[in-house]
This record gives C-alpha cells, sequence and structure tokens, in this order.
C-alpha cells in the first residue's frame, strides 16, 4: 500500500469512527438522569465499537459521587460503577487530563474495576470526565486485544467523547438537583413532608389490604431552641443532620425516613410492630448517647422524645389519623418530661 493509499484508508476508518462516535453522542444528549445516562453511554460504546468491557469510575467524595449516592444507582449501573479513593485515583492518573491508553503492567488498573468485577484484559484506555472544570472520575474501556489500546495510538476521538460527556454530565447534574429538591429535604437529604405523605398514603392503604402492621414513629430533638441560642444554628443544622444520618444508618431500606419541620422526624415502618419500632427507637437513644455531636472540640448532647402509632390500634381508620395519633403521643412523651423536669414544691 502506498503512502496516498494509506492516507485514504485512514481517513475513512477516523470518519467511520467520528460517525460512530456522533451517534453516540446523539443517543445521551437528550438524557437527563444518571441510570439512562449511564447505561446508555456504556451500551452505546460497547455496541458501536465492539469494546469487550466499558464502565465508570467515580471518585468517592466528589460531587457526582454524593449526588450518585443519594439518588440511588440503578442495579446495572452498580454493575459497571466503581466508587475510587481520591489518592488511588490520581496514583493512576496523576494531573493527567488526556486518555491513558496501556497494554502492559496493567495490574494497577484493576483498582478501577467495579466491585466483585473480574474483567480479563490485555489493553485499556482511561479517559478522565470532569464536573464544572474539576475531574470527578474516568470513562474506562478495555479489550481482550493487546493492540487495541496500545500506547502511541491517536486519542483525539477518546478526547472527543471525554468532553461531550462531561458537558452532559453537567446537564445531568442540573436536572438531577433539581429533581432531588422537589423530593427531599435540602440540609438533611431525608425525604420532604409533602413526599412522606404520599408515601405514608400508600403503605398504610397497602397494609390494610394486605393486614400488614404497618407502625409510624414521630420524632422531636429535645430543647433544640437552647442548642441553637447556645451553640448557633449552624452546630443545630449539624445536629439535624447528624441525626439524620444515624436514622438512616439504622433503618431497612425498605423504611422511610422524613424530616417532617424544623427538628421534627418521621420514619415509616412497613411490616412492623410497635414493639418492634420501640425497640429501634431506644437503639437510636443509645447510638445518640454514645455518639453526641462533636463539631470543633465541643461536644453536644442529643436527646429526643417520640411517639409510635400502628395501624394495630383499630380506632385509626386512615393514614392522617395515623400520622396524627403519632404526633399526639409525641406530645404527651414531651409533656410528661417537662412535669418530671420541674421541681417539686
Amino acid at each position: 500500500m502506498n503512502n496516498l493509499e494509506f492516507i485514504i484508508e485512514r481517513l475513512k476508518t477516523n470518519e467511520e469512527i467520528a460517525q460512530k462516535f456522533y451517534m453516540v453522542e446523539a443517543k445521551i444528549l437528550s438524557i437527563l438522569n444518571f441510570s439512562d445516562f449511564f447505561d446508555m453511554l456504556l451500551s452505546e460504546i460497547r455496541e458501536k465499537f465492539d469494546v469487550s468491557h466499558v464502565w465508570i469510575s467515580i471518585i468517592k467524595n466528589s460531587e457526582l459521587s454524593k449526588l450518585i449516592r443519594s439518588i440511588g444507582p440503578s442495579d446495572n449501573l452498580k454493575k459497571h460503577l466503581n466508587m475510587i479513593d481520591r489518592t488511588l485515583f490520581a496514583e493512576l492518573l496523576g494531573s493527567m487530563m488526556e486518555p491513558i491508553l496501556a497494554n502492559s503492567d496493567l495490574e494497577p488498573y484493576f483498582k478501577l474495576f467495579p466491585r466483585g468485577q473480574k474483567y480479563d484484559i490485555k489493553s485499556i484506555a482511561v479517559s478522565p470526565i470532569s464536573l464544572d472544570g474539576k475531574v470527578v472520575g474516568s470513562l474506562n474501556l478495555a479489550d481482550i486485544s493487546k493492540l487495541r489500546f496500545q500506547p502511541g495510538l491517536d486519542t483525539v476521538f477518546l478526547d472527543h467523547i471525554s468532553v461531550k460527556v462531561s458537558l452532559c454530565l453537567s446537564n445531568v447534574v442540573a436536572h438531577e438537583k433539581l429533581k432531588f429538591l422537589a423530593y427531599h429535604d435540602p440540609l438533611t437529604g431525608l425525604l420532604n413532608r409533602r413526599v412522606m405523605e404520599d408515601v405514608l398514603k400508600r403503605e398504610f392503604t397497602r397494609a390494610v389490604r394486605y393486614k400488614n402492621s404497618l407502625t409510624i414513629v414521630f420524632i422531636d430533638l429535645d430543647d433544640f431552641k437552647t442548642i441553637n441560642d447556645t451553640y448557633g444554628h449552624d452546630r443545630g443544622d449539624d445536629l439535624l443532620k447528624h441525626v439524620a444520618k444515624l436514622l438512616i444508618d439504622m433503618c431497612r431500606e425498605t423504611d422511610v425516613v422524613a424530616r417532617f419541620a424544623g427538628d421534627e422526624f418521621v420514619i415509616i415502618l412497613p411490616e412492623t410492630s410497635p414493639e418492634n419500632a420501640e425497640r429501634l427507637i431506644f437503639r437510636l437513644i443509645k447510638d445518640l448517647s454514645e455518639y453526641p455531636l462533636k463539631k470543633r472540640g465541643v461536644t453536644i448532647p442529643i436527646s429526643i422524645s417520640f411517639g409510635v402509632a400502628s395501624t394495630k390500634d383499630t380506632s385509626i381508620k386512615n393514614h392522617q389519623q395515623l400520622l396524627k395519633k403519632a404526633d399526639q403521643k409525641l406530645y404527651l412523651a414531651k409533656k410528661d418530661k417537662k412535669s418530671a423536669r420541674r421541681p417539686s414544691i
């Protein structure tokens, strides 16, 4: 093959590659949620370019990782997503913004594999992806062919797709943030009151239909105003987030934790007896005692009051009454505490 034939063949190959990248871009451009965006991106690259393995690595504690974790990735995405420590990621890529190609000494790159996945690969391409100018992870392509991603190959198309993915990702993040705020409390990340009431109505209907026990717990922080007045509202916000995290950590995936208002929280516990709900709250009280909020050398003790209501109470006919009953019991619990504190005459 002479030089002219080689150039023509190369141009033809590049045009075919460019067309494939264009088709990938067209597929992902209009997608505005994480799961569909990544699922489509990975499947399109795998299909259009016949690559053995394609997956995403996201730097832990980056804005992107926090948002993905709060929303919850799809089961399919979990298989093709790796959360990687920032220091480890930097060791692999350094300060490089360009794609890395490798076909020898690949073991260090195995750390990019999704948890539980083992790929038989002979070459790899790692393309950084960014969000608002900061690297937040990488798009990884690997193949059983040693020549597929050998160092020295032109990476212009990988650069191009990395830029496009990063731009599309900005749109997805903006959309997901708006959607998240519509359903969640912006401070704690818990479901907001409106969504909680919709969920409670649904769960109450289900419990009645299948004759299961549905229990809810209404929680209120004791002396929250005093904490705000003593330590400042920033520490009060930290306290709410601290309690929210403990609640999420303690509850099952089927349970629902919501911020009702101010320093009030509601837990919806499907298929749970009031006795088991109380056991859960006593565990929470124990954890709050053992793990008080510590900020800037200051320890802030936390105590709570709670009320429990259940569909086992036959006087309760709808979800509003269930919530009201738990609220009434919470009020009585707080009243009893105040009475106990009042000095006798």
